[in-house]
């Protein structure tokens, strides 16, 4: 019974193969293309982000002023919080690595906005 099921797999792998060879890509419509193309670009977008989009979209559906986001948008505001988060967290550290010190504390996120212009918004956020 091995044998029969190996043979109807390679039977089935033989039918693949000879429709793949069948299809020419050049007379396919370009909307299929197109469509291919956007899902594996969906699945990469899945890997390039490491916050969960599905939290930053709840984050953004809480503002009154926003009524619909695109996925684009979506993405394009997940990276740019990683970015931010990053850049924020670099600036810290380097106030951690001053005070030859492992572990960031609240004292030297502090001293980062304090230090940076670009960082002045978020003066007094940390105060409890």
């Amino acid at each position: 019974m091995d044998q029969m099921e190996e043979n109807e797999i390679e039977l089935e792998t033989v039918v693949i193969d000879d429709n793949v060879d069948s299809t020419d890509f050049n007379n396919v419509p370009t909307d299929t293309v197109s469509a291919a193309i956007s899902v594996e670009e969906c699945n990469k977008v899945e890997k390039l982000v490491k916050f969960p989009i599905t939290r930053i979209k709840h984050l953004v559906k809480m503002d009154p002023d926003v009524n619909l986001c695109s996925q684009e948008a979506l993405f394009l505001i997940t990276k740019t919080t990683e970015f931010f988060v990053e850049c924020l967290s670099k600036e810290a550290y380097s106030y951690t690595a001053q005070s030859k010190k492992k572990t960031v504390q609240k004292k030297d996120v502090e001293q980062a906005i304090d230090a940076v212009d670009a960082l002045a918004f978020l003066e007094g956020v940390l105060d409890s």
